[in-house]
């Protein structure tokens, strides 16, 4: 048994057998010699901190965290309860630096976010056998002073063959102690055991090890001295090569703690796939939730006042969340919602480079996860886009039109004279601009460049439709977002997401015929990389009866409506309830708003809306402007012309679950996103691309 590790201990120790109990079992990292022949305090690397998050079971902080929190326990004067005045301890960074522990109020608190419950931490010196979880800490540290004050100095016993021959109720119990609800026997130093004396104790319900048919099986539990696992220096969080800052959208007015536990689901899925799929790189990717809303105080409760008292639930629904677009929409507010997240952004940024001085100096990476109206606040704050700019274009429009109605000699001398005056306004305008920049240069709006900048469920594609973005001729993402500011943009959706629409349309009109790219299940072994992935077409013809292949293949949406799965009809209805929604809000005080709307609300209908027998002249309309309006280039081979393809592909789409009920989806698509195990493989694929490259190539270099 020389140098057995701590492999068999990883699990947390429920796998013992009773042979094999505690000490034999417990080895320092080096392998060799049980800890300690003799009995004396615990070590600081024996005893094991532990954490309660929700009220759930206790967790152990990894061997580094413990180490260092019991250091400072020590040094706070903690085992000898120290007469004098405690010194000062420095709050302990624990959980890949995300938490700090507080030693001397025995709590936890996250750095980045502010959150209001305190998280509980606790000391463990005895544990229960088999789950390893500690005793309470009153419990234990009266074990522990009565254990030494009997046992300190005496030998442990080295053969442990003993224990199987000679059942526990054969040995008198040679020292007790009474506890409030139960006792303490000890058969011998290495025995212990505890009884419940009130039988439905809680205590006696977890025991896992029945031990033959004495007092000990009827309600003992036994305990073991010190954690299974040695805490080592060496058991230590990986470097953080990369940090998300994940962006909520709208509706967090309704519950402020939503984006913390959002961030911290997609957090814990992230780790599982980083543990199946990427646990031969030394780096990981940082979760970090910006909450941005509950800081601005907006319009008070004004609207609140306004909302009529019936269907309150989904008047408060879409208050949160139509609203919010609105509140954007709105010149008076939109300035404010810019600037919170961007100082957000900035403040966690900056927080993080000063814990973490060497992530700037190994080039550590940025990436933006935003969900909904997030999405559209992060794209304006990046490219800095301001809705002035639309109004000057208006104002230019309308002197072109001006110059050709015909008026009085003398309005048109004032017209122009006022049109002078303004051209001239402009030039000193131009000029003191000129001279501004070339004295300061203006600090750029974020302070990181930003590597890839993922949309979940967003609207962003209306938005830009709305301030006159068109379809171009060259493929490539700069026609939105040059890649000077953001270096990879995706845009993922569920396909019945109310609030999710297309980009790719945006860029190359073609594409609204063309699927967006299916996302990869998380259990798919060697999918298939997704830029070797060939586009698809979506046929608007096919009659959703041919089952197999219309189920992958969509029907053809317009521009920016994001697909939706054939053989959808109660499902359908209430997405494009959603959908109507956040049109209706986003083009409201454009001016442009109804020509908009019917331009860039679906343009073709689906197979759906033409079936579900819209009869009379309504549906006859609609299935003339499904063959007239959707330019198809592409005939049974294929295009008919060689087009322009997309340099980087942008839509990505959920596969979407077999059993879910399609109109529950439809309401809880736009929120499924935060806990799928897909979305986290998909972002960590594209997070880890160049790290996983570069090991590729130095594998192969040292081949």
């Amino acid at each position: 048994g020389e140098g057995a590790g701590l492999g068999s201990s990883d699990s947390g120790g429920s796998g013992f057998s009773l042979a094999a109990t505690a000490l034999p079992e417990r080895r320092r990292p080096g392998g060799g010699r049980p800890r300690y022949e003799v009995v004396r305090e615990l070590g600081a690397e024996e005893v094991r901190w532990f954490y309660r998050e929700d009220r759930k079971t206790w967790k152990p902080f990894i061997g580094y965290d413990s180490l260092r929190i019991e250091l400072a326990f020590r040094a706070l004067g903690g085992s000898g309860g120290g007469a004098g005045e405690p010194a000062a301890v420095e709050p302990v960074c624990v959980r890949s630096g995300l938490y700090e522990v507080d030693v001397a109020s025995a709590e936890s608190y996250p750095v980045y976010w502010n959150q209001s419950e305190k998280i509980p931490v606790m000391r463990g010196q005895w544990f229960i056998d088999g789950t390893w979880q500690p005793l309470e800490e009153e419990e234990s540290n009266l074990i522990e002073q009565e254990h030494l004050n009997r046992f300190r100095g005496q030998q442990l016993q080295e053969s442990f063959d003993m224990e199987i021959s000679k059942p526990v109720d054969g040995k008198e119990a040679i020292h007790s102690l009474k506890l409030s609800r139960n006792h303490v026997d000890w058969h011998s130093v290495d025995e212990v055991y505890l009884y419940s004396d009130a039988t439905t104790s809680k205590i006696a319900r977890t025991v896992t090890q029945k031990l033959g048919f004495s007092k000990a099986s009827s309600s003992g539990t036994r305990l073991h001295r010190g954690y299974v696992e040695e805490a080592t220096l060496e058991d230590k969080p990986p470097q953080t090569s990369h940090i998300v800052f994940v962006v909520h959208g709208i509706g967090q007015k309704m519950d402020q703690g939503r984006i913390i536990k959002n961030t911290a689901m997609m957090r814990d899925t992230a780790r599982k796939v980083e543990e199946k799929y990427f646990s031969n790189l030394a780096t990981h990717v940082e979760f970090l939730p910006v909450e941005w809303r509950s800081k601005l105080t907006l319009d008070g409760d004004t609207v609140d006042s306004i909302t009529p008292d019936k269907v309150r639930g989904l008047r408060d629904m879409l208050n949160s969340s139509a609203m919010d677009i609105m509140y954007y929409t709105s010149p008076l507010y939109r300035d404010e919602l810019v600037k919170g997240l961007q100082q957000e952004l900035n403040r966690l940024y900056s927080l993080f480079c000063s814990r973490n001085p060497e992530f700037e100096e190994k080039g550590g990476k940025v990436s933006i996860v935003s969900h909904s109206l997030g999405c559209v606040i992060t794209y304006d704050i990046m490219t800095g886009w301001n809705p002035v700019r639309l109004y000057e274009q208006l104002l230019q429009k309308e002197e072109e039109e001006l110059e050709e109605s015909w008026m009085s000699y003398e309005e048109r001398r004032l017209l122009e004279e006022l049109y002078l005056t303004k051209q001239r306004l402009r030039d000193i305008e131009e000029r003191l601009h000129e001279l501004k920049a070339s004295t300061i240069s203006k600090p750029p709006v974020l302070k990181f460049k930003v590597e890839n900048f993922f949309c979940m469920g967003s609207p962003l594609a209306v938005f830009l439709a709305l301030r006159g973005i068109r379809p171009g001729t060259s493929g490539s993402q700069d026609h939105i977002l040059p890649r000077a500011i953001c270096n990879r943009l995706l845009n993922i959706f569920h396909p019945t997401d109310p609030v999710a629409y297309r980009l790719e349309p945006l860029i190359l009109k073609h594409y609204s015929n063309i699927s967006p790219v299916q996302i990869h299940w998380y259990n798919t072994a060697n999918p298939l990389p997704y830029e070797h992935m060939k586009p698809s077409f979506l046929n608007p013809s096919k009659e959703a009866t041919s089952a197999p292949e219309s189920e992958s293949a969509s029907a053809a949406p317009s521009p920016t409506t994001s697909p939706v799965m054939v053989r959808r009809h109660y499902g359908e209805s209430i997405t494009n309830i959603g959908k109507a929604s956040i049109l209706g809000a986003a083009s409201i005080g454009k001016g442009l708003g109804g020509m908009l709307f019917s331009r860039f609300g679906r343009s073709s209908a689906t197979p759906q809306t033409m079936e579900t027998g819209k009869d009379g002249p309504e549906g006859d309309e609609k299935k003339a402007t499904t063959v007239g309006t959707p330019p198809l280039p592409h005939s049974s081979s294929g295009f008919l012309e060689p087009t322009v393809e997309l340099e980087h592909r942008i839509d990505f789409e959920l596969r979407e679950g077999l059993v879910e009920s399609r109109y529950w989806s439809a309401v809880t698509s736009h929120t499924a996103y935060w806990s799928s195990l897909d979305i986290a493989l998909f972002l960590l694929t594209f997070m880890y691309k160049q790290d996983q490259e570069e090991t590729d190539k130095s594998n192969l270099d040292t081949i």
